[in-house]
């Protein structure tokens, strides 16, 4: 699902289904995490990811102008950088499906190593003193934002 909506993704001509197709492929990626075990990753994955910055981006996308006419010639050169890139990609990803000396391709790690809970206990016992600096250190900024673009 992940490959075939990021090949989606690259063959969209419009920019707006492209970023629709790149939020389906992060969320394969974060289904790849659950099955990982790693479910911490896939909820910070959906959220930040698919959820913030992917918006971020459509809007963006949407506010721009993209008229046809206005955009400049494309370069030679740029469609030699994107062969050899893309050339360069295939082979790092034909090279993963090549099986080693033990004849699996990839081994699985089985334990409770991604769970939020084990998180939580090192988070809240081991590094309760730098969290919490950091959250103090989120609130001044943004208490120094809502300061500088608060109006006389």
């Amino acid at each position: 699902m992940a490959v075939g909506s990021a090949v989606m993704m690259l063959l969209s001509k419009n920019p707006v289904k492209s970023i629709l197709w790149l939020i389906v492929v992060f969320f394969a990626i974060s289904g790849h995490y659950i099955l990982l075990n790693a479910q911490f990753l896939a909820v910070v994955n959906i959220i930040v990811y698919a959820g913030a910055i992917m918006v971020l981006f459509l809007f963006v996308v949407m506010l721009m102008n993209l008229n046809a006419d206005t955009e400049p010639v494309k370069n030679y050169r740029l469609h030699i950088i994107g062969i050899i890139s893309g050339g360069s990609l295939l082979l790092v990803l034909l090279s993963t499906l090549y099986k080693g000396e033990n004849g699996q391709m990839v081994q699985m790690q089985i334990g409770d190593q991604g769970l939020m809970d084990n998180l939580g206990k090192v988070l809240f016992t081991n590094y309760v003193l730098p969290f919490e600096i950091a959250s103090i250190l989120f609130l001044s900024a943004m208490l120094g934002a809502v300061i500088i673009g608060k109006k006389d």
